[in-house]
Formats: C-alpha cells, structure tokens, sequence
C-alpha cells in the first residue's frame, strides 16, 4: 500500500545490510513495512540524489513514476524531507567513519567560496598510487572526504587549528596539495611546522600559472588594449547573426585559469583577418572588421600571447593527467624552452618543476599528484544543488560534500546511514551551524512584527 512517509524514528535501530544488494522488493501483503525494504529504499533514495543529481522533491515523484509505469513497485514512498535527512546523515555518517590508514595518501585541501557570510574548509584523502592506477587525472570517486569545518572567521589561526583537529582523526599526509592562497599557505605552514617533520607542501599547477600568466600580462598595455577590444567585439556580436564567432567570455575572478582559450580564438581570428583587398558587404569578415577595428595591429602580441598560453595548458595537461616525475619533468621542461628568453611564465614554470621534482624525488616513486581540480569539481557539484533554494546559504546541506565522494554504492551508503542518526545529525547542526540565512529572517520579522504590535 502506497503511503507518505512522515517523521518518524523507523530506522533509528536498523540492523546494517553491509552483504545486501539493493534491490527493491514487491509490496508486502500487510500493512507492517519491512525494515530491510525500508533500507532499500531510503538507499535508493539517496542514490537519486547523489547519481541522478535530482532535487529532493523529486525523488518522490520519480519513485511514484516507477511504480506506475514499471512492473518494479514500491512499498512506500518517502517524503521528501525524510529523504533530505538521509543525504545528510549520509554525509555525516561518512566523517564519522574517518580513521587513519597505514597506505600514505596525499590531502587536498581548499576553502569553498563565500556562501552567505560562511566558508567551509575541505580536506579530501587521495592515495599516493591512485594517479598510477587511474591512468588519468583523479575522479570523485578516487577520493575520501576527511574534513569539513564551517566558519565564518577565516585565518592562519583558524586554519592550523582546523587540520589539527582533522588529522589528528585521520593521521598526518605524506604531502598537502593547495592552492596560492595566502592565508591557507600561512595556516598549512603553521600547522607543518608543530610537526615532528614538515610535510612537503605543493603548490596546485592550474593556479601557479594562473598566477604567472597574470604577472607577465595583466598590466601591460598590449593586453590591455587587446581584452577592451575583445570585450568591445563581444557586445556588438552576441545578438548577430554572427554569434558564433564571438570570443570566448572573460571571468571577473580566476581569468587566467581558463585564458588559454582567448588565445586560441585570436590565433584562429588572425587568419580570418589576413585576407587580403575589399571584404563583400555583409559578409562574415565586413563584420568583424567593423567590430574588431586594428586587430591585425595586434599580431605580434597575440601571436606570443597564443603562444605562451597554449604552452602552459599542454603543461597542465600532461601534469593533470599523469603527475610528476622524471619523464614528465622533461617534457615540460623541454616546451617550456619554446618560450621566449624573457618570459616570465617561463621562468616560474621551470622554477615550479625543479621544486616539485625535489618533493616527488623525497616523497615516492610514483607519479605525484600536482593538481587540486578535483576539489574544484567538487565544489561546483555541491553549488549545483544547493543553487536551488532561493536562499542558499552554508547551512547543514554542507554535509552533502562528503557524500559526493568516494564509491557510491548502496552498501556504503547503508552503513553511512546507520553510523549517524536523526539525532546525530541535529547535534552536528546545533554545534557547526549556529544560525542560517532563513533562521536569521525569521528571528527578524518576528521581532518586527511584535515591536508594531506593542
């Protein structure tokens, strides 16, 4: 029988189905539902949410879909906070499960972007042979999340006294990934330093050369010149019928994470503009002569500029791809040659590589990972769902974070779910997350309205 389930405490005391597989059963003749089928479900459920990337919402109605159109049916279908509930006691169950391990790992670890007036801090566990074994960059699913740490306050204080209480749960890293933040390096290097032995710190790849990009060009009038005009062209294409040719869109914040692909547009427009004579009215190139006046004026920085941001993402894709040792120390080392003398990305390039070639030769034998992207990916699936309330802030849906990590499988998630309880996860919130953006807006009507009343 088909029915809405609302709060209880059904699975407070289930037995774990570690050896089960999930598979849903047909509906009981009797009005009692059996906990294993209610296991089975609340795992599916969960499943919705973290592989169908799905709106709690939805779940329901996705489940009641299935029983309706399929010969697959369903015993009960949830609410859709008990499914909320789940995903978070997913996510917290799966912290609470951190131990330390005898096979040396590597953290990786960044704050999340300003949600709200909060920031979380992430420490994600990745095996030293994983890269190795993956034969590509890392996945998701290659990593465990360690640590997560709401706060509001953020400094080198802060940060020390956050991987304390982190590893001292999980062990000590063999080596901390990160990226050039300042306050994060100064709170890593505080936190190294009451070590009995430092651990290697090694700078994220992307945003080494993000930085280095941004030294050799950001102030220079050539490009300077050349981003206004690009910008300019940009407004007047986008609503044309030659939209398509549109240069690629300039970030406000970590341009010169992706800049690579200006160059590639500009060195693909060159040849569009060296056509020499009268362009035919109204074609393709009369229009872009229009909007990007002087462009061939600029070929001599857009041709460098093509150059050393081509060279640097061949870098990063090598590095991202199958780590750093001595076989890819030389192949970057050998492109980085093909800058010009001068080049100041050229320069921190081969300064990065003998660097990181130290701590790789210290370290292990085995490709060393050099990129924290993974963490970036993480982030973005988090704010992908939580960008569906109107008013996200970082409230207890942080928890979600673990829970996109790692094999998601319904064994894990079974055991997750019966490692931390409704009441665990109030307590959690209760000490993490003193107050929400919605908590705050209540609070304040409810003074104003009784203020009016007096």
């Amino acid at each position: 029988m088909n029915c809405w389930l609302r709060k209880k405490t059904l699975f407070a005391s289930e037995p774990s189905v570690a050896t089960r597989d999930i598979v849903v059963s047909e509906k009981p003749t009797s009005n009692v539902i059996d906990i294993t089928q209610a296991q089975q479900i609340r795992v599916l459920s969960v499943l919705l949410v973290l592989e169908a990337v799905v709106s709690y919402r939805s779940v329901p109605r996705i489940l009641e879909l299935f029983n309706l159109k399929t010969p697959l049916e369903l015993p009960w279908i949830p609410h859709f906070t008990s499914v909320i509930n789940w995903s978070l006691r997913v996510g917290l169950g799966l912290l609470r499960q951190v131990c330390p391990t005898c096979e040396p790992w590597i953290a990786i670890i960044d704050y999340s972007i300003d949600i709200g007036t909060k920031k979380a801090l992430v420490v994600l566990r990745v095996k030293t042979q994983t890269l190795l074994q993956r034969g590509g960059a890392i996945q998701l699913q290659d990593c465990e999340c360690i640590g997560v740490k709401v706060c509001e306050t953020v400094n080198h204080e802060t940060v020390c006294k956050d991987l304390e209480e982190i590893f001292a749960i999980s062990g000590a890293p063999s080596a901390i990934v990160k990226d050039c933040d300042y306050t994060l390096a100064k709170g890593v290097r505080h936190w190294s330093a009451k070590q009995e032995k430092p651990v290697p710190v090694i700078d994220d790849i992307g945003h080494s050369m993000a930085n280095a990009l941004k030294v050799q060009f950001e102030k220079t009038p050539a490009y300077k010149a050349f981003t206004a005009l690009v910008s300019h062209g940009a407004k007047c294409l986008r609503q044309t019928e030659f939209a398509f040719l549109t240069p690629p869109k300039l970030r406000t914040k970590g341009r010169f994470q992706s800049i690579s692909k200006l160059g590639k547009w500009g060195e693909k427009m060159l040849d569009v503009f060296a056509v020499k004579g009268c362009a035919k009215k109204g074609s393709a190139l009369d229009k872009l002569r229009t909007v990007f006046p002087d462009f061939l004026q600029m070929k001599g920085f857009i041709e460098s500029f093509a150059l050393t941001t081509t060279i640097v993402a061949e870098v990063m894709e090598i590095l991202k791809n199958k780590g750093l040792n001595k076989a890819t120390y030389g192949q970057c080392y050998e492109l980085s040659k093909t800058l010009p003398r001068n080049s100041k990305v050229k320069n921190r390039l081969q300064a990065w590589l003998k660097k990181h070639l130290k701590i790789q030769a210290e370290l292990t034998e085995l490709p060393l990972l050099v990129s924290s992207d993974i963490i970036e990916s993480l982030f973005g699936n988090y704010k992908h769902i939580i960008e569906r309330s109107p008013q996200a802030d970082m409230n207890r849906s942080v928890l979600l974070i673990p829970a996109l990590c790692g094999g998601r499988k319904g064994v894990v998630i079974d055991r997750a779910l019966n490692e931390a309880s409704q009441v665990d996860l109030e307590r959690w919130e209760n000490e993490n997350i003193p107050y929400t953006i919605r908590k705050k807006r209540q609070k304040f009507f409810e003074n104003a309205s009784q203020k009016q009343g007096k």
